[in-house]
């Protein structure tokens, strides 16, 4: 017996004053509210409504449990309408994860933007790199990987981007500009260290054609595991390093670095929000998703427009 059912066609046959009428405005048979209210009364072993041919009156019974049953639906749709709220609207904590360097890169200069169009709606930050991501434990998380990405999470891909070789304007005013890939050999390079990576090789391809790979043995000037040293070192004129699109795209824009050696990359990246579940999705949750998806590519569509793929 599904008790709640039952409750809600109690509740129904005495406001609606007849089973009949219960049954219309619940689009059910009358045999079918009939059944739930005999169910009802066999599972609480006592009789409800005293029924005639007449009229429909309650027990002393059923005057009791309908106070209390009253109450316990209000509850219950009471409790409905907050959490369908706060899937549909607009307002609330939105809890996101992030690596440092997508935190300080991608996520930071949107917040202000995302603020002004969704005020109601609270950013709960949380920057770490762990091992296992914790997306059990968030709304959104973002990652970034290769393209080839597998991993069995439910994600939305945010955006796909190159990595590319970039320098200062200063830099390049005391350098003369690379021309081909070998030339970097004679430059002051700068390098992300990578798990298990070789501290020299550089690998690139003419964008489109990984088929022609080159693998270039260059001694860096400076070899650092964190992005944010790396960048400003390559702002302040050091040398050239490679980035991906996505994290350099405003310095681009601005014309604080510019790219060399196009059509020349080194790597094909993807950014991913992971979500704890494809189902009932949070429109706050949803409305971010868009909102950094939108900005992500568009400023990275204006940085290759003007410095690279077109």
């Amino acid at each position: 017996m599904d008790r709640l059912q039952s409750m809600r066609v109690f509740l129904r046959v005495v406001d609606d004053g007849g089973f009949a009428a219960a049954a219309r405005a619940l689009d059910l048979s009358p045999a079918v509210v009939t059944r739930l209210i005999a169910d009802l009364e066999g599972h609480l072993g006592t009789r409800l409504l005293q029924r005639s041919t007449r009229r429909l009156s309650l027990t002393e019974a059923g005057e009791i449990y309908l106070g209390r049953v009253r109450s316990i639906l209000d509850d219950i749709d009471e409790a409905d309408a907050v959490a369908t709220l706060q899937t549909h609207e607009l307002a609330g904590v939105l809890r996101v994860h992030a690596p440092p360097v997508l935190a300080s890169y991608v996520l930071a200069p949107l917040i202000m933007g995302f603020r002004q169009r969704y005020p109601n709606i609270v950013l709960d930050v949380e920057v770490a790199a762990p091992q296992e991501l914790p997306i059990e434990d968030y709304d959104v998380t973002l990652l970034g990987t290769d393209i080839s990405f597998d991993a069995n999470v439910v994600a939305r891909k945010i955006i796909e981007v190159d990595s590319i070789l970039v320098a200062s304007a200063q830099y390049l005013q005391r350098h003369p500009v690379p021309q081909n890939p070998g030339d970097l050999t004679r430059h002051d390079c700068l390098r992300l260290k990578q798990p298990g990576g070789h501290r020299h090789l550089w690998r690139m391809w003419p964008d489109q054609h990984p088929d022609q790979a080159l693998n270039l043995d260059i001694q860096p000037v400076l070899w650092a595991n964190h992005t944010d040293t790396l960048l400003k070192a390559t702002l302040d004129g050091v040398g050239i390093s490679s980035f991906s699109v996505d994290i350099v795209a405003l310095n681009l824009a601005r014309g604080e670095l510019v790219r060399v050696l196009h059509p020349w990359v080194t790597g094909h990246l993807a950014m991913y929000a992971a979500l704890p579940s494809r189902k009932f999705v949070p429109q706050r949750t949803q409305v971010f998703l868009d909102y950094v998806t939108e900005q992500t590519r568009h400023q990275t569509k204006t940085a290759m427009a003007a410095y690279g793929r077109r």
